[in-house]
Order: C-alpha cells, then structure tokens, then sequence
C-alpha cells in the first residue's frame, strides 16, 4: 500500500511539472501582463497583437480572437527554434488540450512535422477553416504590468501553442503569422499565463481603432488621465456556457470556448423591440444566444432581430429628424447631418438588458453609428440572416471603448460602459514603460 502511494505521489508530481509552464526570472512575479492591441482598419478591421515567440525570440503579429482556442501559428514558413519541442502523444500536455489525437508526419523531423505527436485542430474563425496541426511548446515573452504601466518582459519557457500551415493563413490582415486565442480553454492565452505566473484567471480587453490593450490578470486598470477600473466600477453579468461548440470543427460534446451573455430584452429609446425571445436563448443544439466576438468586425443580428431592431431604430424620436441615405454595404440604414454628442453621434441609445432591469448594456451613437465619410455615418449592425447559429454576435465596433473583464473562474463578465462618459479612451493606457 505504501509502494502504491509512493507512486500515486510521483505520477501528480511529474502531471505538475508536464503541465505547468514556467518562467524565467524566478525573483520577479508579474501582477499582470500587458499586451498591446492595434487596429487593421484600412482593410480587415481585425485587431493585431504582437508577440515574441522561440529560442532567439521572433516577434510575430497574430490576429486576437476572443473566443480562440489557443495559440497557433504558421509553422511551415521558416520557424526556427532551438527550443521548440512537440506533445508527445497520450502526454500530459496533450491532456491538458483535451486532446486524444495522435499522429506522425512522414517526412524529416521539423517544427510542425513530428512523429509520435500529440494533435489538435488550428482554426481560422474568420473564414471559418480549419485543419489539422502539432501541438508543441516553445519560449513565449509577453510584457509585465501593474495594471497601469508596461514594466519588465517575462518570459513563459514552456507555452503550449499549435503549428499550422502556411495556407490557413489567407484571410488575415498582412502580415499576420497566426491567432492568439483567448477563449475559454485550459491552453488558451488567459489561462496558460495565469498558471505560469500565479494570478487571478482574470484579464480585460481594451479596444480601440487606434491601439487598445489586453491585460492578463486583476484589476485595477487604469487609463490616462488618471481614471482607475476596478470591481466598484464595472458592471457584472454571468458569462454562459454554450454546451456544443461553436468552432470550425470540433469533437462530440465538446461545449464553445466561446464568450457568451445572457440578452433578455433589448429596448431603443427605453422602448421595449417586439421580438421572438426564445432566438435570445441557447439551445440544446448549441443554437442561439448572444456572444461577444473580435473576429467579427460588426454586430451580426438573426433576421428577424435585425428587421426588429433596426424598425425600432428607424421609428424612435431620437430617430424621426434626421437624414437617411443611400445604403453603403454591408449597411442598410445611413445617414447625413448628423449632430454629435460627447458619446458619439445623436442617435436613439441601443440597450441590451441582462439578468434583470439593473443590469444594461447600451450602445450610443459612438459605437452604433459607422463613419463612412465626413457627411455619412450609417447604422453598424449587420443581417445575419435566418439560419444564424448564434442570434446575436456583438463585434468588435461596438466593443470599442468599453473595457470589458473577463472573470474565467467565477464566469463572469465586467463591464465599464463607454469609456467616454469617464473622458477617456482605450487608446489611453499608458504604454510608457517603468521597466
């Protein structure tokens, strides 16, 4: 019996070491991390981040994909490594990717083409294509923080990403060498950093047309001029599971990694929109539902929402004196002459109510109203047609300018509102270093 438990010790002991990734500046403990994010708005409007990655560090810029499973990237265009190692199959980091994929590749042993290994599925959410691919670790160097400044690079030795070809690359924004994921899986950005470094299962995202900011880890964040987020100052709704995946290609029962909300009504000018509720629900087929998505530059609404909500839009008073134009794809609804606001252009206010009255997200005019030209700013929600799987998909220009906080292990979702309403912006962390 003692033998028995000697080596029950030993096995979680070597789980451990296998699947915690570690660090290299042992006396220096990060609060949190930071990572800038910029805007590709004259082509894509995907949002880029960049890292540092391999043994010497490369910089690449990777597209960030909120609900992302994992880190990939472009193995097939001269990754060279001196630290790259492949999961070896049925090991404990192929556990931890919940994975029981196992391959070999039949060629010369390089990055992204190993025998033995451990398999996982890459997927490029924006033109929903997915493949096949290594899952390895390699060196990862990310900025440190206190939620206020950059500070001291770290450095992750061992983080666990997956290799992609070259071809799953088409769609992204120039340049582009892959997609951070930060969904809700246990080799995600978020998660992976969190177990590195020991903090909070916590970051925020920060979006901006300009340059915006992830930080890995808890609050309080701040922003110039001397405006602090923290708990007291965001609003919290519970962040829902869909239980049936929403990626390109995935394995039965496997639930979304996907960030999920709960919209019970939407009203615009505090009017309640007349619509089928049960589309606001997630069924057992993984169907309807409300998430929050980078890769989708505008918010996509089901057919029958959209006719609703932009009806409502149209007929508010806030609505009834100004200017409608021609169309300009991929929106119906625009318009001219309009008069600005400290929250954008004047327009009926857009609110999405949560779990009860109290707990409201609302759109103003600076995140439902698109610049086209100087004269002509139309609606920015989008038909996504009948047949959607998700009915209401909140992209990535109404998430400008609210700072969102992403609570993995209470799921749970903080909120600020529009920044503009405290006089800031996300372009205004300061990203002077006290390194």
């Amino acid at each position: 019996m003692a033998n028995s438990n000697f080596q029950h010790f030993i096995t979680i002991l070597l789980l451990f070491f296998f699947i915690s990734p570690t660090f290299s500046q042992q006396s220096f403990r990060p609060k949190a991390l930071v990572l800038p994010i910029t805007k590709d708005g004259a082509t894509t409007n995907q949002y880029k981040a960049q890292i540092n990655q391999r043994t010497p560090l490369v910089p690449l810029n990777v597209i960030v994909d909120l609900g992302g499973q994992f880190l990939w990237v472009d193995c097939e265009n001269k990754y060279i490594s001196s630290t790259y190692r492949p999961a070896r199959c049925r090991s404990a980091q192929c556990s931890l990717a919940n994975s029981d994929g196992c391959g070999d590749c039949f060629s010369s042993p390089k990055p992204g083409c190993n025998n033995n290994t451990c398999g996982v599925t890459p997927d490029n959410s924006i033109t929903h294509t997915a493949t096949s691919g290594e899952l390895a670790e390699d060196v990862l160097s990310i900025q440190s923080s206190n939620g206020f400044n950059p500070g001291q690079n770290v450095v992750v030795s061992r983080f666990l990403f997956s290799c992609a070809p070259t071809f799953l690359l088409k769609g992204l924004a120039t340049g582009a060498s892959g997609m951070a994921g930060l969904g809700r899986t246990k080799i995600a950005l978020p998660s992976q950093l969190a177990s590195a470094f020991s903090f909070a299962r916590k970051f925020a995202i920060c979006l901006s047309s300009s340059k915006g900011v992830v930080l890995f880890g808890d609050g309080p964040y701040g922003f110039l001029p001397n405006v602090v987020f923290d708990s007291d100052s965001l609003t919290y709704t519970p962040l829902l599971i869909n239980p049936v995946s929403t990626a390109s290609a995935f394995s039965q029962g496997q639930p979304s990694a996907e960030y999920f909300i709960g919209v019970k009504t939407i009203k615009i000018d505090e009017k309640v929109v007349s619509l089928n509720t049960s589309l606001l629900s997630i069924d057992n087929n993984g169907v309807g539902g409300t998430k929050i998505s980078t890769v989708d530059p505008y918010t996509v609404l089901e057919a029958s929402i959209y006719k609703a909500v932009t009806d409502a839009f149209v007929k508010a008073p806030a609505a009834r004196n100004i200017k409608r134009v021609g169309s300009v794809a991929p929106f119906e609804f625009c318009y001219t002459n309009l008069t600005g606001t400290r929250l954008g252009a004047a327009v009926p206010t857009i609110e999405l109510f949560l779990q009860n009255e109290n707990v409201v997200w609302r759109i103003f005019g600076a995140n439902s109203m698109v610049s086209i030209n100087d004269e002509v700013l139309c609606l920015g929600f989008v038909n996504g047609g009948k047949n959607t799987r998700t009915s209401i998909v909140i992209g990535g220009y109404q998430l400008e300018n609210n700072l969102l906080q992403f609570d993995l292990a209470a799921s749970k979702l903080g909120f600020s509102s529009l920044l503009f309403g405290r006089q800031t912006t996300c372009s205004n962390f300061n990203f002077t270093s006290t390194a």
